[in-house]
């Protein structure tokens, strides 16, 4: 057996909105990464902008943010601090056409302030699935 840490699970496959299932109530620790679909595109650089769809949720708590219900995929520059450090430090690396789930540590997400105004606090943990779409 491997010491991996329990991640959530995540349904649906690429491009549909998933539901995550939280394994327990407890977070693990630092920045996990988990490629949930391996895509078969081109490896994503630092400084590509990349276009995702994605799904934003607290750990064993609320969805916050996802794209899937807007209709329409998101698109920023990747690796060069325009987003949270988790999506920085996780998406850089893998394959277009992926789906990567990413259990972010307020280190790195938004720290000790969270965004109150979205009902993330400080010290919560927060999950992404993310679907790699394009490199614009």
């Amino acid at each position: 057996m491997s010491d991996a840490p329990e991640l959530p699970t995540a349904s649906g496959t690429y491009g549909e909105k998933p539901t995550l299932t939280f394994p327990g109530p407890d977070a693990p620790e630092g920045l996990q990464i988990q490629v949930l679909q391996q895509g078969d595109g081109p490896e994503i650089s630092k400084g590509d902008t990349i276009v995702v769809h994605y799904l934003g949720q607290t750990w064993g708590g609320h969805v916050f943010d996802n794209s899937y219900d807007r209709g329409t995929t998101i698109d920023f520059p990747i690796g060069v601090g325009m987003v949270i450090g988790g999506w920085d430090k996780g998406l850089v690396g893998q394959n277009l056409g992926s789906r990567v789930l990413l259990s972010v540590p307020p280190e790195h997400g938004y720290g000790q302030r969270g965004v109150p105004q979205a009902g993330i606090g400080g010290t919560d943990t927060l999950v992404f699935v993310v679907d790699l779409v394009d490199i614009a």
